[in-house]
């Protein structure tokens, strides 16, 4: 029986999230990556919510990714990420890659995340 795409990156994050996982302390920065998009969370999983989020679609950075490559896109995003957790007093996260390859969108959001202050 075949597998999807979309059901083996399912099954590949769920395997990834048996062991990662976000405290106050260290709250986990997640990243969903669709094909027109990129969004990033940071959340802290013992809570249930999300402390700070950013996305190609925020209003903050709307124009700004328009007409960029996808990848100038993510840093853009990672950056905004960055600045939103410092700002909340957030310095160390854990980095959920959301089952995807850590490559190209996902690798260039996490670089300039870490650019931004963030370290995991």
């Amino acid at each position: 029986m075949a597998i999807n795409v979309r059901q083996a990156r399912h099954s590949r994050h769920a395997r990834v999230r048996t062991r990662v996982k976000g405290t106050a302390a260290r709250p986990r920065l997640c990243v969903f990556r669709s094909l027109g998009h990129i969004y990033a969370q940071v959340i802290d999983d013992l809570q249930g919510h999300t402390m700070v989020s950013a996305s190609t679609v925020d209003p903050k950075i709307k124009e700004a990714v328009s007409g960029k490559k996808r990848t100038a896109q993510a840093e853009l995003v990672g950056s905004l990420v960055a600045k939103r957790a410092s700002d909340a007093g957030v310095t160390k996260v854990v980095f959920d890659r959301g089952g995807y390859k850590y490559h190209g969108r996902v690798k260039t959001l996490a670089e300039a995340a870490r650019r931004g202050g963030l370290k995991f």
